[in-house]
């Protein structure tokens, strides 16, 4: 791939052949980045979710000799059930080991995540909060939650009109617990950073997943096809086949999603409206605003992209 001039990066799981000398070896091969996931900030969290002894120690050495070879790391965490109050801690540990940049995976209930339970819209709303919060202290963004847009331009109008953003959002008492955690570990004293904006990307916006078999998807979370590289040209099929020019239109969209004022900048997770109702275009399960209510529409007008 390097030599093609691509930038290649890997995403390896916490294994123990994650040694030193392998990294090194990747490096070596124009490897820049590595992707990792930490799903706790304790062995105990983090080995209970993935099954396997000894992950967390393994990770986190990957973790470290990466950065001392130079390449760029992304520390992944499936926001789940059993992680929620853990996250400020996790948060912690990726400012302690340093990052390129923190996602909040926000889980899509395919393959063995069909198991673990889904968090309520309002759980949601606090944690895409909780993120905006600490998204000045380490880079910070969201995966497969794309409503965090909407949270993102909401906080900013109501820093603006210097409004009470825990009573206007109506958040709740996880938030609360998540912003108090945050305040103990001194993530809202560190030095601030510029926030990272969040990227204008979606299922068959801006994204594209090619198989191991040729065949090609909006996401690797959206197991819907639109052919094959092995028979057509991949940015052909990007740009016209019929799944990816229908996901890029947000007049598709159904219910609220179809409703929303920010459907242009948001459009929901099509995976996980595909996941839980088998329709790409349905509403985002996980979202719980309701178009329309949010106070100040003056103001969002000015931050929001014209129709068409």
């Amino acid at each position: 791939g390097t030599s093609l001039g691509v930038p290649m990066a890997v995403s390896p799981s916490g294994t123990p052949t994650l040694t030193p000398e392998n990294l090194t070896a990747l490096r070596e091969a124009g490897c820049t980045g590595l992707s990792l996931s930490l799903d706790g900030s304790t062995a105990g969290l983090h080995d209970g979710f993935r099954g396997v002894p000894g992950v967390f120690r393994w990770t986190l050495d990957a973790w470290d000799t990466a950065r001392s070879l130079g390449m760029k790391v992304q520390v992944n965490t499936t926001v789940n059930r059993g992680n929620l109050l853990d996250l400020p801690d996790v948060v912690a540990l990726v400012r302690e080991h340093g990052a390129m940049l923190w996602s909040a995976f926000f889980l899509v209930p395919t393959g063995r995540g069909r198991l673990l339970e889904a968090l309520t819209p309002e759980e949601a709303e606090d944690v895409l909060n909780f993120v905006y919060d600490v998204g000045l202290t380490v880079p910070a963004k969201t995966t497969e939650a794309h409503h965090f847009r909407r949270v993102v331009l909401q906080r900013r109008v109501l820093e603006r009109r210097e409004a009470d953003h825990v009573a206007v959002l109506g958040l709740g008492p996880l938030y609360e617990k998540l912003r108090d955690r945050s305040r103990e570990l001194g993530l809202h004293t560190a030095v601030r950073n510029a926030r990272r904006p969040p990227l204008d990307v979606n299922a068959g916006r801006g994204f594209v997943f090619v198989s191991h078999l040729g065949t090609v998807h909006p996401s690797g979370f959206l197991p819907l096809g639109a052919g094959s590289v092995r028979e057509r040209d991949l940015a052909t099929i990007y740009r016209e086949s019929d799944l990816f020019t229908g996901l890029r239109d947000p007049d598709r969209l159904g219910g609220r999603c179809g409703a929303c004022e920010f459907r242009r900048v948001c459009g929901g997770s099509r995976s996980r409206a595909y996941g839980v109702t088998g329709d790409p275009y349905a509403e985002e399960p996980w979202c719980g605003y309701r178009p329309g209510s949010f106070p100040y529409q003056e103001d969002l007008a000015e931050l929001l992209p014209p129709a068409g």
